[in-house]
């Protein structure tokens, strides 16, 4: 079979015109990425009695208007059990942060939420330096494994981190998959 030099150049400059478009539309995407360092740790730590023990530290919730909380030095949930963070509007213009947590995520958050009504919440996380976010009041039993929260950042730190929990998520869901498989 016999190719000639014309039809040659033309699949070749035809393939090579449909790499550089796919390229060009590849690079001018606008998907936002998380920030290399920082931006993965979100930790839920429930408010309690100071007993005079070191299982429980005094913390500063807040920048601007601050207020203390005694908290349990262990966390209850990490970014261990999330599924899924994102960054929600509120009717005021304002913004909070909605994190969604896997089954083991939601019995601990339902629990944590229906023994400690009345009690705060502390999250603290990891921007551009580690710091409390918010420590809302438990008012009502979350079943349903959200938790909103509206913490104490710019859009521009809450985007960052929403970000970089999602790429954790999806860092520990690769993880977990590939040890499955091994077993």
């Amino acid at each position: 079979m016999k190719i000639g030099p014309a039809r040659f150049n033309t699949y070749f400059w035809l393939i090579l015109g449909a790499a550089v478009l796919a390229w060009g539309c590849h690079t001018g995407s606008s998907q936002k990425k998380a920030p290399k360092s920082g931006y993965r740790i979100l930790r839920l730590h429930l408010e309690v009695n100071p007993d005079g023990t070191d299982k429980s530290s005094t913390i500063t919730v807040g920048r601007q208007s601050t207020f203390q909380v005694n908290v349990e030095k262990v966390p209850f949930l990490d970014e261990q059990h999330l599924v899924r963070a994102s960054v929600v509007e509120d009717e005021l213009g304002g913004f909070a942060i909605r994190v969604q947590f896997n089954r083991q995520g939601t019995w601990l958050l339902e629990q944590y939420t229906v023994s400690h009504k009345g009690k705060r919440i502390a999250v603290f996380s990891e921007l551009d330096t580690l710091r409390w976010l918010a420590a809302p009041l438990i008012t009502r039993s979350l079943a349903d494994g959200v938790f909103t929260f509206t913490p104490d950042a710019t859009r521009e730190e809450v985007d960052n981190l929403v970000l970089g929990l999602n790429g954790t998520v999806k860092k520990l869901r690769n993880r977990t998959t590939l040890n499955d498989e091994l077993r």
